[in-house]
């Protein structure tokens, strides 16, 4: 609370990235005596946005008589969105932020949108962006009575709940899913570009409200990074990553022809892959799953933390395809909560099911062991995963302070999540 009555009460200087669409902007939000103002530049064209984006923020800069050093903070929009864009807007708001030794914020691109349309609470906002392929990026948000102090997340300090973090799905596939997803008799506002492009295949269903907000903006974008930072919400430089939904846009001609990319036509000729097998972890496995663990976590645990894991009796599962080792997980029991300590998968078979059946598998053995509920940690800085463990139930219910090295010394707060297990005495 220190850090957040320390922000609210102190000037403050920001300047917002977004790119993760073909529009540029850039905004400077300043705020003297409680009263905030936001100037913004923008362009159009996704191709120019690296040369078009310092200098408008100089424009700004230099209209609001302020030098870079007079900056506070560099927030950016971190997708989803164009690769390009996503990763312009990141590294510049980076290098903006290591040159100036600023903290950096990174702001879902879906969740500017819906702050942008002004919902009432309760109400809430289906985002959809187009993803190109006739693929949207979905997300949902449900607009909260007032902000929440504390906030357990960057959502919540702009006042909304995150329903459903962004998603990559076919657009003729959205409406059956917010059927299935929203809360049952919801007041929806359909917000995002892909309401328009996809109207065939995405029709208004009755009842909604339709919003103009298409696109993310650099305003909405400042906006809510300034209320992130007066609840102390910020990641250093070096951790900022965009957040990709989508893995790849740019396939070879022999992955088209085995239907990746978007065609349909060619999927209905590819063969079965070998079927998923899950088992424990054994000792002979120890040096597949340190390699792996190695290519997927800056930090990662050695094998020496696997094979000590092993002698403690912790429940452990590995995935496989074949003989290919596809992920691995790793399971503490306590007398009440079970703890996820570890979770992999191969970066190459991410978003195939893999970490869906390992989860799964905690799950089964956390209700076995009678226990009422999963727990784990992980990095705010780390999106895609926070996004998965959300998909799958988790909620956020603390912090750890300092919990994970993050390199030159410096160590990130980790974010506590827990699904609760509610047929577990049944």
């Amino acid at each position: 609370m220190g850090d957040s009555v320390q922000w609210r009460t102190m000037e403050i200087n920001l300047l917002a990235f977004e790119t993760s669409s073909s529009r540029c902007g850039v905004a400077l939000l300043t705020r003297r005596a409680g009263s905030t103002a936001i100037a913004v530049r923008e362009h159009e064209g996704a191709q120019e946005h690296a040369e078009r984006m310092l200098p408008m923020a100089h424009e700004l800069l230099e209209a609001a008589g302020l030098a870079p050093g007079d900056l506070d903070a560099v927030a950016f929009g971190q997708g989803p969105g164009g690769f390009t864009g996503l990763r312009v807007a990141c590294g510049v708001a980076q290098g903006v932020a290591m040159g100036l030794d600023l903290p950096v914020v990174p702001v879902v691109s879906h969740l500017a949108v819906a702050q942008a349309t002004h919902a009432l609470p309760g109400q809430v906002v289906l985002v959809a962006l187009d993803a190109r392929m006739e693929e949207v990026y979905l997300a949902a948000y449900r607009r909260l009575p007032a902000p929440q102090v504390p906030a357990a997340g960057p959502s919540e300090a702009a006042g909304w709940e995150t329903l459903h973090a962004p998603l990559l799905i076919a657009a003729g596939e959205v409406c059956a899913w917010a059927a299935h997803h929203l809360p049952a008799g919801a007041r929806v506002v359909a917000a995002g570009d892909a309401w328009t492009v996809y109207a065939a295949q995405m029709p208004l269903p009755e009842g909604w409200q339709h919003s103009d907000e298409a696109r993310p903006s650099a305003r909405a974008l400042a906006r809510l990074a300034e209320l992130a930072l007066d609840q102390g919400m910020s990641v250093a430089p070096e951790m900022a990553a965009p957040l990709y939904v989508r893995d790849k846009v740019a396939f070879t001609t022999a992955e088209r022809e085995r239907g990746e990319g978007g065609n349909p036509r060619a999927r209905a000729q590819v063969p079965e892959a070998p079927a998923l097998r899950l088992a424990p972890m054994r000792p002979a496995d120890l040096d597949q799953v340190a390699a792996l663990e190695a290519q997927v976590q800056a930090f990662p645990w050695t094998r020496g933390n696997f094979s000590d894991a092993l002698l403690s009796g912790y429940a452990s599962c590995v995935a496989w395809r074949g003989d290919a080792l596809c992920g691995f997980c790793l399971l503490m029991m306590a007398p009440d909560v079970s703890h996820l300590l570890v979770i992999a998968v191969q970066r190459d078979l991410q978003r195939q099911g893999v970490g869906t059946a390992l989860m799964e598998w905690c799950e089964a053995q956390s209700r076995a062991a009678g226990v009422e509920g999963v727990l784990l940690e992980v990095r705010p800085s780390n999106p895609g995963a926070v996004a998965f463990y959300e998909h799958h139930g988790y909620l956020r219910i603390g912090v750890r302070k300092d919990y994970y090295p993050a390199g030159k010394g410096t160590r990130e707060d980790a974010w506590v999540m827990q699904k609760p297990l509610k047929d577990t005495k049944a």
